[in-house]
């Protein structure tokens, strides 16, 4: 095996990969939807993965190219090499890379790739003078599968927020995940039960803001399988179960300047937040209605930003209270000071919602807009005259009205490009027209005998 052509960080790959045993590799990608796609190689490709691409047919992929624009070629980030922690236990290992995918006519980057997306977001962010931080919270649910191995909407705990067993059954299978997590690199930050049923969250350390994307689709990944191993089905769908809490990504973003300082800290701010920070958030909850639909890309989303569910669905910020959209955390030291996007669920695609919150945040800087005041009340006890009062707007009440609100705004559509623009709105179109024409359980069961 010849090495000549290969970066150090590619070596260093290939020596791992023999040190392993690792005899697969899966070449992990998104569709615009989120949803992880990877192509599987035999491990003795890595090399020509790396100095040449893996082809593949991007015809079948959600959003990605018509027909005759089929070819396109991955190529793997080999700083995402990682083993899977759910093969460790067997004679040989297989391993996964993430990667960025390329226009085999053009050889440049494909528009439609969800990671570009965001390192187009991070390249103005640097044009600008910044690096970006961020880290999520997704939520999810554990429930029992039936005798086919399907799953079911019964949890396998009786827990609630922060209790541990014997109510928190899952501790165990939280604790198996985050050792698979961690064998993948993670920094794995705290676990615990959530405020539902079979609820739960898994919290990883702040890192640059691509590596939090890739991480989020690991995670999900992760989860899955390792809940699998337990008999159990893991689903981060916002909201499996009526009239108990959804599950929510809440979101934490920051900006560093050139010189490694936290651009959103200013110890003279009786917020501790810097001009910057406050220009960002205010870019935030000017274009919030559109970012909806990226954050909240699903019909279900809807189900969970309803008041009385802890969901945001107020167009505020607030440092005190968790009912405004926008948080502003307690930050022990300067470097911490940072914002939380509460709406978020963990059904998005973490490429583009990052890149649209990233760049509604810069426009906000750019036009240096001014936050409004901090709400430090509970805007969940407003009536509608407060509301309007205190000049609170509320987030779309579906799907529809996000994607109208998308269309509509020019610096949020304009981030997601020339392709994932037209094609994430035609997509959630469709999935909004089909849900409207459906008809449900529930109205079967009020209306069926009643008229």
């Amino acid at each position: 095996m010849t090495t000549g052509n290969l970066t150090t960080t590619e070596r260093e790959v290939l020596d791992e990969i023999d040190a392993n045993d690792v005899d697969f590799l899966r070449l992990q990608f998104t569709d615009i939807l989120g949803t992880v796609k990877n192509v599987s190689v035999p491990a003795r490709q890595a090399e020509k993965a790396f100095t040449e691409g893996i082809y593949f047919d991007g015809s079948s992929i959600e959003g990605f190219v018509r027909i005759q624009e089929s070819d396109m070629r991955l190529v793997p980030d080999p700083e995402t090499f990682a083993i899977l922690p759910w093969r460790q236990d067997e004679e040989s290992a297989a391993a996964r890379m993430i990667c960025d995918v390329y226009n085999t006519t053009s050889g440049e980057p494909f528009v439609g790739d969800p990671r570009y997306i965001l390192t187009q977001a991070l390249e103005r962010a640097r044009e600008m003078g910044y690096t970006v931080n961020a880290a999520p919270e997704p939520e999810f649910f554990l429930f029992e599968e039936d005798e086919d191995g399907r799953a079911t909407t019964e949890t396998n705990d009786a827990g609630g927020y922060f209790d541990l067993a014997p109510k928190d059954l899952a501790s165990d299978v939280r604790r198996d995940i985050i050792y698979g997590l961690e064998s993948m690199g993670f920094e794995v930050e705290a676990s615990h039960h959530e405020v539902a049923e079979g609820q739960h969250e898994i919290n990883f350390e702040y890192d640059d803001v691509l590596t939090t994307a890739d991480n989020v689709a690991t995670f999900r990944t992760v989860v899955r399988a390792i809940a699998a191993e337990h008999d159990l089905h893991a689903t981060f769908m916002p909201k499996p179960i009526a009239r108990i809490n959804g599950s929510g990504m809440h979101t934490h973003v920051s900006l560093f300047d050139d010189d490694g300082e936290n651009a959103f800290h200013d110890e003279d701010d009786e917020f501790d937040l810097s001009e910057t920070a406050h220009a960002f958030l205010a870019g935030v909850l000017e274009h919030a209605p559109a970012i909806t639909a990226i954050c909240n890309p699903t019909v279900n989303s809807y189900k969970r930003l309803v008041p009385g569910y802890e969901a945001p669905v107020y167009v505020a910020w607030s440092d005190r209270n968790r009912s405004a959209l926008i948080r502003k955390p307690a930050a022990r030291v300067p470097a911490a000071s940072r914002v939380e996007l509460r709406s978020p669920d963990p059904s998005c695609n973490p490429y583009l919602a990052l890149a649209v919150i990233l760049q509604a945040g810069l426009d906000g800087i750019e036009r240096d807009l001014e936050a409004p005041e901090p709400v430090r009340e509970n805007i969940y006890e407003f009536d509608e005259r407060k509301r309007e009062e205190y000049g609170i707007d509320t987030l779309p009440a579906n799907l529809g009205e996000a994607v109208d609100a998308l269309e509509d705004d020019e610096v949020v559509y304009d981030a997601l490009g020339e392709h994932v623009g037209p094609k994430f709105v035609e997509a959630k179109r469709r999935e909004y027209e089909e849900y409207m024409i459906d008809v449900s359980e529930w109205e079967l069961d009020r209306y069926l005998e009643t008229f």
